[in-house]
């Protein structure tokens, strides 16, 4: 297909492209002056440059034909993106529709996914939508009506561990626009930080952090969950079909660790002698024992049996050593460490 579009004539009723591709390549000279990214300086640079942007695709859909396939509009935007340097486009045809997703720049509210289609007898743009991150559109199965449906995903940078902001949204045709009728927001208020995401067939797998009590942000080897969802077939709303756990032995440890704090703190020697088998360990454990938020040092292996946890009592810098014996931790060697 792109060869083909290669070969073809220009539109007969498109602007002269090269006038259009002078413009947006004026307007990428201009943003780049400006520090290539800065939308607070330059807001409408960003809305020029999308204007462009519309009237090439809205006017390959009025020619109709080869003019409007998704491979000969996406031909199309690379020379665009060419000039940008900082710009991706990609562009699905989903039914009547065609969408868009643009990565303009790390800046926020820049990026944007746009929906185009018919307006009566003319094509047009119907919807935009801006959110935080580089969004990419992926397919997905009409709804039960018929109604056409993609999935958006917008993604954040990652941290130093590869784990990135996510939201996934489901967007439904709702008449001459669009409508999110699922997104990970209403699952993860608190924002969904991913370390890996699928969207295939009819399928969103996500592998995401779990915060409990004693994790600690940017630590390895901590416990995460992986998500798959799929679509209800009878009202074609997104649900949780399954969920796992990874790395679950540090969840099991923390609660134990918490379990060993509470019980120091309250002078529980019943709950203490559960979790410290050894009554000397016991007896050298200081009421004023409080955790570290620092990195918990396992033995090295995929499921670990002994970790070491970082502790303060009175300043003092401990090393409490847990270890696994079946389903359960306890605390095997507790000493202050020297300076």
């Amino acid at each position: 297909m792109l060869g083909a579009a290669a070969l073809v004539p220009e539109r007969p009723d498109a602007a002269d492209p090269v006038d259009r591709l002078d413009q947006f390549r004026q307007l990428a000279r201009s943003q780049a002056s400006l520090g290539h990214g800065d939308a607070a300086e330059s807001p409408d640079a960003y809305r020029d440059m999308y204007a462009l942007l519309d009237e090439e695709i809205v006017e390959s859909l009025g020619a109709g034909g080869l003019y409007a396939s998704a491979g000969f509009l996406q031909d199309r935007l690379d020379a665009f993106g060419d000039v940008w340097g900082a710009a991706a486009v990609d562009v699905l045809r989903v039914g009547r529709l065609v969408v868009g997703a643009f990565q303009m720049s790390d800046a926020p509210g820049v990026n944007s996914v746009r929906v185009y289609g018919r307006l009566g007898a003319e094509a047009a743009l119907l919807t935009t939508l801006f959110r935080e991150g580089r969004p990419t559109v992926y397919p997905w199965s009409s709804a039960p009506s018929g109604a056409s449906q993609f999935v958006a995903a917008w993604e954040g940078p990652a941290t130093g561990q590869g784990i990135r902001p996510l939201r996934l949204d489901l967007i439904r045709q709702q008449g001459d626009g669009v409508r999110v009728v699922w997104s990970t927001t209403d699952l993860f208020p608190d924002r969904l930080m991913a370390r890996a995401y699928s969207v295939r067939g009819e399928e969103i797998r996500v592998r995401y952090e779990l915060h409990y009590p004693g994790w600690t942000p940017g630590c390895d080897g901590q416990t995460e969950a992986e998500d798959v969802f799929r679509s209800s077939h009878e009202s074609g709303a997104l649900v949780r079909k399954a969920r796992r756990q990874l790395n679950g032995w540090h969840r099991e440890l923390r609660t134990t660790v918490a379990q060993l704090f509470d019980a120091l703190e309250s002078r529980d020697e019943s709950s203490l002698a559960k979790l410290v088998p050894d009554v000397q360990i016991r007896r050298r454990l200081p009421a004023t024992l409080r955790p570290e938020a620092a990195c918990d040092a396992a033995d090295g292996t995929a499921n670990p049996q002994t970790v070491s946890v970082a502790a303060t009592a009175e300043h003092t810098p401990w090393a409490l050593i847990f270890q696994r014996g079946g389903a359960r931790w306890r605390l095997a060697a507790a000493a202050p460490v020297l300076e």
